[in-house]
């Protein structure tokens, strides 16, 4: 079976590890789990590993688990910004914040 099977057929985040033989800390799985996942995804779709042998492949992978993995050791998720949500939530508003004490108005008694 290829690497590529085999890494379609996990499920957990510690099955990825284990598989590619990259040692972790489970404090720092336990909380950016999906984020160093999806790190690792984005760090695959920059190579070309189509053609790849299965071994080659597999250190490939290895290499981007360990290097996304490494990513979230030395920051955090919210720093990291990996998922949209967590984009969006420090893009600007889209329209400026007008005081209150600048608007006027007359009362209707």
């Amino acid at each position: 079976m290829t690497v590529w099977n085999q890494l379609k057929n996990l499920s957990a985040a510690e099955e990825f590890f284990d598989l590619l033989n990259v040692a972790y800390d489970p404090a720092v799985l336990n909380v950016a789990r999906l984020h160093i996942l999806k790190r690792m995804g984005q760090y695959l779709r920059q190579d070309a590993l189509a053609e790849s042998d299965d071994d080659t492949a597999r250190g490939l992978c290895r290499a981007h688990l360990e290097r996304a993995y490494a990513d979230f050791v030395k920051s955090s998720p919210l720093n990291e910004r990996v998922f949209k949500v967590l984009k969006d939530a420090v893009n600007p508003p889209s329209a400026p914040l007008v005081p209150v004490s600048s608007l006027t108005g007359t009362r209707s008694s």
